[in-house]
């Protein structure tokens, strides 16, 4: 039997998005996209053009600091599926140091979803020979000389383990989560 790649690497993005992504994105609200957790979150911010940027260095720190559904949201948006669509299937002009990212709810679960279907439409084009093919410059150096095929593999988990996250943080904010209790004792 031959297995069609391509529908399988799909398919499991594909049940993922329809059956637990897109559902527990419902409801989202400026409110919670911004809200912070704890002290110290990386967020969406305004920047000084009408944009909005996020927090973010390289190297992150060690160990990295909570983000806000608002910057989860945005990085799977812009950094995890609307790079990759325009790296590989279209132009290669999008620069992460440059783009406008997501400044709410509503402009991040649109521009979450034009991506992801820009991406399923442009991983559905590709055959066995492509996705076998090194993805070379369209990613950086330490990715070159992996196959398509990997990548994609490396984008269902990006989009499921940030999905989970955002999940998670509807959760908390749901259940009230005020921050850290101080004046609580810590479990040794």
């Amino acid at each position: 039997m031959a297995l069609n790649w391509t529908d399988e690497l799909l398919g499991q993005l594909e049940f993922y998005w329809d059956v637990s992504l897109w559902p527990r994105l419902r409801g989202l609200g400026d409110r919670e996209f911004y809200w912070e957790p704890v002290e110290g979150c990386w967020t969406v911010r305004p920047r000084g053009d009408g944009g909005h940027t996020v927090d973010w260095t390289w190297p992150e720190p060690s160990p990295p600091p909570v983000t806000t559904i608002g910057w989860r949201l945005g990085h799977m948006a812009v950094g995890v599926l609307e790079l990759r669509v325009d790296h590989h299937f279209g132009d290669r002009s999008m620069r992460l140091d440059t783009v406008s990212w997501p400044g709410s709810a509503d402009e991040a679960l649109t521009r979450l979803g034009d991506a992801y279907r820009a991406w399923c439409a442009g991983v559905r084009e590709l055959g066995p020979e492509a996705l076998a093919a090194p993805v070379g410059a369209a990613e950086p150096e330490q990715w070159a000389e992996f196959p398509f095929a990997m990548l994609a593999l490396h984008i269902n988990r990006e989009l499921i383990h940030h999905g989970a996250e955002v999940a998670l943080l509807r959760d908390l904010y749901r259940a009230g989560l005020s921050g850290p209790d101080p004046a609580r004792p810590v479990a040794e």
